[in-house]
């Protein structure tokens, strides 16, 4: 029987584009399974509003990504990874949070395996180096990178976000997703994908664009005081709440 799954990624606190996702995803029919590719929270600062969408399912399996992690860090009194305005904002985000989350939070694996139709999946939040670490952003992935990263993997489908760009890379060996940023974008789009595997194993992908209103999501950002919002507006939404001051 053909398998349907659905792949989302760095929803960066945006209820309201996760929302216009799982709506979609409702028209799609049948899904056996979602898979949240991490960075759940941090960059928009819905965090409690899109946890509780997130783990009041119980077909969505997570890996953990690099803000969660930070964000984890810091509640635990560890020294993250992020410095100055990063730092700070991931402690606003932090100090947001409500601590009902944190043991979903704490359960959730860097990676994920699965297996549909004899097809071997490999799920992560980004590729990770010797000791588990998250690699820097490669923005210029090539095919030949991505096999050498993944010589050791017996992997058919490696899929990972971090990176907020689709990628959609098949070599010999395997082929690698990434579905693109769910709740950052310079539009009112918000980004996903459906992978299918057929019975023999054949392999369908298609990357989805569910519309939404950002309006008051992005005129939020200055209404709550989060922490570098105006860079944040600019990189990763693309200046669009200019449109309505």
């Amino acid at each position: 029987m053909e398998k349907k799954i659905a792949i989302i990624s760095d929803i960066h606190g945006n209820q309201s584009a996760l929302k216009a996702v799982f709506d979609d995803i409702s028209q799609e029919g049948k899904i056996d399974h979602i898979y949240c590719l991490g960075d759940l929270v941090g960059i928009g600062y819905e965090t409690n509003e899109v946890l509780e969408l997130l783990f009041s399912r119980d077909d969505i399996s997570f890996v953990l990504g690099n803000h969660d992690e930070a964000i984890l860090d810091i509640i635990a009194g560890r020294e993250p990874y992020s410095k100055k305005k990063e730092r700070e904002h991931h402690e606003w985000i932090a100090s947001h949070l409500d601590r009902k989350f944190l043991p979903f939070l704490l359960a959730i694996p860097t990676t994920i395996d699965a297996v549909y139709n004899e097809k071997k999946l490999l799920f992560s939040h980004y590729h990770l180096d010797e000791h588990g670490d998250f690699l820097s952003v490669d923005y210029e992935p090539t095919i030949e990178k991505l096999d050498f990263l993944y010589r050791d993997s017996s992997a058919d489908i490696v899929c990972f976000g971090h990176h907020h760009v689709i990628h959609h890379f098949k070599t010999k060996k395997r082929l690698y997703l990434n579905p693109c940023s769910l709740g950052c974008y310079p539009k009112p789009l918000a980004s996903y994908t459906i992978l299918t595997i057929g019975e023999r194993g054949e392999i369908g992908v298609t990357f989805k664009e569910a519309p939404y209103d950002n309006k008051e999501f992005l005129l939020g950002y200055n209404r709550q005081n989060v922490p570098d919002s105006e860079y944040i507006l600019k990189m990763f939404h693309g200046n669009q709440h200019l449109q309505y001051l």
